[in-house]
């Protein structure tokens, strides 16, 4: 496997992580539980939730993978590629039916830029 295929995957784990949390968070259990004081049960709801626990599980997958990337590449070269999860998100985020304004548009469009220029570097 290309490393640049390593760090897509360790970059793809993480996106899947933010909308598994946020699928948990907002399930109206871990709603309820968090609609009180911050309190032991409420702690014991959110980290027992199935989509938070494989948010979680998914974060670690994708940390796990980017060591492999790291071993590979200098640090200076390979983070930059995170701002591509910027990108992911937001696709991901349209396809389910988020609201995304034009300046978050031209937003991500200047971290690709970005991406692209350091990539070249």
């Amino acid at each position: 496997m290309t490393t640049f295929f390593i760090a897509f995957l360790s970059i793809c784990f993480s996106v899947a992580a933010q909308f598994s949390l946020k699928t948990g968070m907002t399930s109206a259990s871990v709603k309820t539980a968090m609609s009180g004081p911050l309190s032991p049960r409420a702690i014991f709801t959110v980290l027992t939730n199935t989509n938070v626990l494989a948010g979680f599980l998914l974060y670690g997958l994708g940390a796990v993978v980017w060591l492999s990337v790291l071993s590979r590449w200098e640090v200076s070269k390979a983070y930059p590629l995170v701002g591509l999860g910027f990108v992911m998100t937001l696709l991901v985020g349209v396809i389910l039916g988020e609201q995304v304004s034009t300046v978050r548009m031209i937003g991500t469009v200047l971290i690709c830029a970005g991406v692209y220029l350091i990539a070249r570097a």
